[in-house]
Order: C-alpha cells, then structure tokens, then sequence
C-alpha cells in the first residue's frame, strides 16, 4: 500500500514528502490525515527532530480535498448536519492542531499548485518557500462551502485580513509572485533550486540550540492570542529556563571561543 507521506529524518531534518501523486495530493485522500497527524505527534516527542520540511511529490503541492470524494459525501450521504460538523472534527480538522501542538519550525517547500485545504496547509507551516510553477487559491467559495481546516483563521494571519478576504471570496488563484508579494511567501525559486533552498533553510535552523527554537516557536505561537502583559510573563519563565539550559554555556563559549556551537537539546 502506497504511504501518503514519505518521511526521513537526516542530521535532525525530517522531510514529509506528501505522495499522492494520482490525486494531486489530496488531503481527504488514504491516511494522509492519519499519517500528517502522526508524524506531527512523532516530531514533537523526538529531541533529535529539529526543523520539518513539508512538500509534495510529483507536480502539486497539494490539490486540497478530493472534490469527487466530497460531491459524493454531499450528494449521497445522509448525514446530518451535526453528523457532517463530527466528519470535519474528526477529519481535516485533526491536522492544524496538530500542527499546532508541535513546538519543531516546519518549511513547507511549495513545489506546485496549493488549492483549497493544500493552500491551507501551507499556512499552517511556519515558513514557506514556493517554486516558480506554485499557485495558490483559498478556493471554497468556487464549490459552496467555506474553509472548513481552519483556513479563516490561518490565512489573515499570513497575508493580513484585507489580502484573506480577496482570495476566500473570490476563491481565484495567486501565482508564486503575488504570493511573494502579499507575504504568504518568503521566496520564490526556480522549481529544481526547491529543495535545496528548503535545505538550505532547514539547516540554518537546525544550527541553532533546539530547545531555543522550539521555546521562540511556542511564544510566537501564543503570542497570537495573549496580551502583552501575558507574553512577558511566559518569555521571562521560558528565558529563565534556558538560561540553564547546556546549550546556552555552549552557545556562549562557542561565541566567545570563535567556532560553531555543539548543541545536544539539553
């Protein structure tokens, strides 16, 4: 049986390749809930993961939902309303919180269209990268339902509201360019220079000490939701934390001694 998602780990890098190839990467599709969950779960319980790449084999990204798959579960299936709110719960919805929940940065590396819940996904990595032939489109509207992963939450949140609002009512797609432009995006690369600007991405991060990184990502993460005062009171306890952390000694003699820091996650 063909694995949704193909997974490596190399010097503290995992790399999720979605490969879904005949569905273009379809989130509603085999376990690629189960497994984008699971290998979430995994990350998060493994010191020696240090940043994530997501990215898709073959030329999508991710097509979002099977639209055969929903029209048939729209048009043939009788469940309720409050059974059909259960299905997305129990679904799609498991994904952002997972992601969520996981303290390790993760890169998505756009390598093609990313429509629908697949732009979604992109805004529930940290950073995004996207090839030149990416395209990306919060597209609901187009089939009469709204975002129903997350995205009216995740998406004002990477472009601005004014930017969210243009793309989930008129459901039409941005190219890589505007996606640069608009911020949903960091870079834009040529498609075979991808990876290895993702790459090149990862590692810098992993260089760094990885309770530090995963410590900034949480206080990004509830910045989004807490007052100031609260902020400050969470970053004076995380910074006391890695004040006596081994890495902090190592990174501080490593300064000071001229040469690159041996980090341990301790």
């Amino acid at each position: 049986m063909t694995k949704a998602v193909e997974s490596e780990l190399v010097d503290g890098i995992a790399i999720w390749r979605m490969n879904l190839i005949e569905t273009r990467n379809a989130i509603s599709d085999g376990n690629m809930i189960e497994e984008l969950v699971e290998l979430a779960e995994q990350a998060q319980a493994n010191p020696d993961v240090r940043v994530v790449i997501l990215t898709g084999n073959g030329p999508a990204f991710s097509s979002g939902g099977n639209v055969k798959k929903i029209r048939a579960e729209m048009t043939e299936s009788d469940k309720t309303p409050h059974e059909l709110a259960n299905w997305y719960r129990e679904g799609i919805q498991r994904i952002p919180l997972a992601f969520q929940k996981l303290d390790v940065p993760i890169i998505a590396a756009v390598n093609g269209p990313a429509i629908g819940a697949g732009c979604d996904l992109t805004c529930m990595c940290d950073m995004r990268i996207a090839a030149e032939s990416a395209r990306f489109a919060e597209s609901f509207v187009k089939l009469g339902i709204i975002p129903g992963d997350g995205g009216a939450w995740l998406l004002p949140r990477a472009v601005g509201l004014a930017k969210a609002a243009e793309m989930a009512f008129t459901g039409d797609p941005i190219c890589a360019q505007e996606a640069l432009e608009c911020g949903l995006v960091s870079k834009v690369v040529a498609d075979e220079d991808l990876m290895d600007e993702a790459l090149k991405l990862a590692k810098r991060v992993a260089a760094n000490p990885p309770v530090s990184v995963r410590m900034a990502k949480q206080l990004m993460r509830e910045g989004q939701n807490t007052n100031l005062e609260t902020h400050l009171q969470m970053a004076a306890v995380m910074q006391a934390v890695s004040h006596r952390t081994d890495d902090h000694r190592e990174a501080m003699n490593s300064i000071f001694e001229k040469r690159k820091g041996d980090y341990k996650g301790r």
